[in-house]
């Protein structure tokens, strides 16, 4: 998407993704100004849906608002990923048990050709996203959806250790194996705490 939104996307909630995924992209750092006049120039809108826009991203957790400063990338970001980097592994965890009761459910026969490295059986849909819809669980997958959103910024990818993670994860939920699908599952994502860890705990000088 430019800069300059159309007339129909001109609005706080379409300002409000553009500026989240400048966030979630790194293009804002924590601490950066907001600033509503540059932001309403910028995407040729008044200052009502930039106003909308940074209200809505306060309640998310990615801008705070002082009054008489106004508002700018929330500082306490990195902490607040780091806290929902826990929590998302804590639900991880569950929804891969309940994929693992429920063998997969209706998404079983993607899960098994992930496990059978057979790609072309299988759609594009994200692995965790076909785990968490094989749990049964329609407010774990909301829940799951959210906090993913708040963490990806700040979250490394290594595809071969990934692939390797995700096809023996499926073949333990395709087997009905709860127990392992939970230890793998934990396993699998403390790689993503560790990363987050080494990237913000330790900047480069």
């Amino acid at each position: 998407m430019g800069d300059r939104l159309s007339r129909v996307e001109s609005t706080g909630d379409s300002i409000a993704h553009a500026l989240r995924e400048d966030i979630l992209a790194g293009r804002l750092s924590p601490g950066e100004r907001l600033v509503e006049e540059a932001i309403a120039k910028r995407y040729g809108v008044s200052r009502v849906p930039v106003r909308e826009a940074l209200t809505r991203l306060q309640s998310e957790g990615f801008v705070s608002i002082v009054r008489y400063r106004g508002a700018a990338v929330s500082e306490t970001l990195i902490q607040d990923s780091r806290e929902l980097l826990q929590i998302r592994r804590g639900l991880e965890i569950l929804a891969a048990q309940l994929a693992a009761q429920n063998r997969g459910g209706d998404v079983a026969d993607k899960l098994a050709a992930i496990a059978e490295n057979n790609p072309s059986d299988h759609d594009e849909t994200p692995f965790h996203d076909l785990v968490a819809t094989a749990s049964g669980n329609r407010q774990l997958v909301e829940m799951l959806a959210h906090v993913n959103r708040r963490v990806q910024w700040g979250l490394g990818h290594n595809p071969e250790a990934s692939l390797t993670d995700h096809r023996v994860l499926a073949l333990a939920i395709v087997n009905g194996a709860v127990v392992q699908a939970g230890y793998l599952m934990d396993e699998h994502l403390q790689r993503d705490e560790r990363y987050f860890g080494e990237k913000f705990d330790h900047p480069a000088e």
